[in-house]
């Protein structure tokens, strides 16, 4: 298995989850049957915002890419922590990166995405999961039902950066992004 993250364009995703519900009734190889509704009117409060659920992927590679996205909230995950992004996004870390001869640490500063992909990501899945709750009954919620919740580090000059300010300001509020108009 290769270390290296590929990311797939949005038409190439959409098209996927199209034709796969078409000929299987799955999207990403999930049956239809499996796939989790929340319409029962329960909401909870979090963040200022109701979601459906409380539940969601821990932070890590997989939620790096857009399907991985789009698959968990088809299970039903609503709160996605997304993974920490930061300014050093160029770094080559050597695998495995846990050290735990006596104790585990984390021994790597690192994302597998340069930071315009994990926008690039995270903006195609927030799209997809919009629309995939208009065309599905996953969600009865006025407002979105889930959470994009959004981790930046590792330390404070890389946190201050001019990078990391305009992917915050750009998750915050798209809408001036050049991918939000694409």
């Amino acid at each position: 298995m290769s270390d290296k993250m590929n990311t797939i364009p949005f038409r190439k995703l959409l098209f996927w989850i199209f034709n796969e519900y078409k000929k299987y009734n799955s999207i990403f190889n999930i049956p239809s049957h499996g796939f989790v509704n929340y319409n029962s009117g329960l909401r909870f409060k979090l963040i200022n915002e109701q979601i459906d659920s409380p539940i969601g992927p821990a932070a890590g590679p997989h939620t790096q890419m857009a399907q991985n996205i789009i698959c968990s909230y088809i299970c039903g995950g609503r709160f996605f922590e997304l993974k920490t992004v930061q300014a050093l996004d160029e770094l080559e870390i050597e695998k495995p990166c846990i050290y735990a001869a006596d104790e585990g640490y984390n021994t790597e500063w690192s994302q597998e995405l340069k930071l315009s992909s994990s926008f690039d990501e995270y903006l195609k899945a927030w799209f997809l999961l919009h629309f995939l709750k208009e065309l599905f009954p996953f969600s009865t919620n006025d407002k979105n039902g889930f959470i994009f919740n959004m981790s930046v580090g590792y330390d404070l000059k890389g946190i201050k950066s001019n990078a990391i300010d305009k992917f915050i300001d750009d998750l915050l509020d798209c809408s001036n992004n050049v991918l939000f108009e694409k």
